[in-house]
């Protein structure tokens, strides 16, 4: 059954993605700040209080209407599971941003693709050359793919499995979305944040990507070069102060061979690298700050979206599997 809910949201997904600025991600933003707005007084012990109404009621709610309608029919049920998914889990909520940055660097119009980047990840990409633009572009959708894909499809297996349908999957994109709502809150917009609110939601979230992460790197290493991609992750996942998106990272620059990582153009996102020197010498295979590998060119976005397509195929087969094995049993 979990095989076919995430197919068939995939499907959805592909042919009918959903708008930007949809209704959906508008309510997300409402229950948000109602939240805030609601149930943080500014004390320290109010940020637990705000982040378990904001994160974990959803997942809740989700969790029983499921419960609920299982008693009745497993076809509802299935239902529910194809309806959050294709709410959580997909591509097009992100892609849209990647294929315009990437028709705008294919007509050699790098300022219109700085202005997309700028607007998609709102940072100050003005200053960035082609090559840092094409890595920042890559870093971000790589990440965007795990937490819109893959973090979403562990959490929902995971809670599917004991029974909970997909409150993992709301969880999940509840607290990733908290997070980076409350950061960008704090940091874009000047409005005051309780400050213990924006570390314990960065913490929580940290903590619930812990293995969806190690997950996605492994998928990487699986479908690339794996012997590549497990040395960058050792070696290399520590240039990024958080430990998560290091490792994804890492693994997916040793999987395609490509430097991610390293310098740094003013303004542009100062917690991404540890490092911001130089980094390494143009057709330089060593890692000064950076992965070791080539320069990030156009064609390694194709090269990434490949990555990206044959590490879901794989988990899509692994599931397959476990639910053919499930049903022989």
């Amino acid at each position: 059954m979990n095989f076919f809910a995430v197919l068939l949201a995939l499907l959805c997904e592909q042919l009918k993605p959903l708008r930007h600025g949809n209704r959906v991600h508008q309510s997300v933003i409402a229950w948000v700040r109602w939240t805030g707005r609601n149930f943080d007084a500014g004390d320290e012990h109010h940020a637990a209080v705000v982040w378990c109404i904001t994160v974990l009621v959803p997942g809740l709610v989700i969790a029983l209407v499921y419960l609920a309608l299982r008693h009745f029919s497993l076809l509802l049920a299935l239902g529910l599971d194809v309806l959050v998914l294709y709410l959580t889990l997909g591509f097009r909520q992100f892609s849209h941003y990647f294929t315009d940055i990437r028709d705008a660097l294919e007509r050699g119009d790098d300022a219109t693709a700085r202005q997309l980047l700028a607007e998609w990840r709102h940072l100050d990409a003005s200053e960035l050359p082609r090559t840092e633009l094409i890595r920042h572009v890559i870093e971000h959708s790589l990440l965007a793919a795990h937490r819109h894909v893959f973090g979403v499809f562990f959490w929902f297996i995971v809670c599917s499995t004991i029974g909970l349908g997909p409150a993992g999957a709301v969880v999940y994109r509840m607290a990733e979305f908290a997070g980076r709502y409350w950061a960008f809150k704090s940091r874009t917009l000047d409005a005051p944040t309780n400050e213990r609110l924006l570390a314990l939601s960065r913490q929580a979230f940290s903590w619930i990507d812990h293995l969806p992460a190690r997950l996605t790197a492994t998928g990487f290493a699986i479908v690339g070069n794996f012997e590549e991609a497990v040395n960058g992750w050792r070696r290399d996942a520590s240039l990024w102060l958080h430990a998560n998106e290091g490792i994804i990272l890492a693994s997916a620059a040793g999987a395609v061979g490509l430097q991610l990582g390293g310098a740094a153009a003013p303004g542009i996102t100062p917690d991404r690298s540890k490092t911001f020197d130089a980094g390494s010498e143009p057709g330089s295979t060593g890692a000064a700050g950076s992965t070791a590998g080539a320069l990030p060119q156009l064609g390694h976005l194709q090269s990434v979206v490949g990555l990206v397509w044959r590490s879901v195929v794989l988990w899509m087969l692994l599931l397959a599997l476990l639910t053919l094995a499930n049903l022989v049993g």
